[in-house]
């Protein structure tokens, strides 16, 4: 059994990570860079996500992690919707476009199974210096597949 004594350990995080610096590379990339409106939010929600998980790990009860993790999975809905903003605006390609989708569904389903888990074991927090990880994987290389626009 392992121990996470840093949100930078966990995966959810680094896959969120990921996804806000390939959001970014979209964002910076020809006719997209000029809607401003569209370029703040989806930089915004992108960067919420990776943000409230680890502003939840750093929380000192379970429950206000769990919440967090909660409003994290929220913005990743918002970065998939925004995905299908650019994509009918054609700033992004249909298959740039299903690129981000399975990541960003990875990453919720990452985060549903993550809350779950907290909601149904013996978790301790940072708080309590006991954090339980056994079922906490690395990310894996799939997930970091390149694009044209990454």
């Amino acid at each position: 059994m392992s121990t996470i004594s840093r949100f930078e350990d966990l995966e959810i995080w680094q896959l969120a990570r990921i996804q806000a610096k390939e959001i970014f590379g979209l964002i910076n990339d020809g006719i997209f860079s000029n809607d401003y409106e569209l370029i703040n939010q989806i930089k915004r929600s992108s960067g919420s996500v990776m943000d409230n998980i680890a502003e939840g790990f750093e929380k000192f009860s379970t429950k206000e992690f769990a919440q967090a993790l909660v409003i994290a999975k929220g913005s990743n809905g918002e970065v998939r919707s925004q995905l299908y903003r650019a994509f009918d605006r054609k700033y992004i390609t249909e298959d740039v476009l299903k690129i981000h989708l399975e990541k960003s569904e990875i990453i919720g389903s990452k985060i549903m199974a993550f809350i779950k888990y907290l909601n149904s074991s013996n978790y301790k927090n940072k708080a309590t210096n006991a954090t339980s990880a056994s079922n906490l994987q690395r990310p894996t290389s799939n997930f970091q597949h390149k694009t044209s626009n990454s």
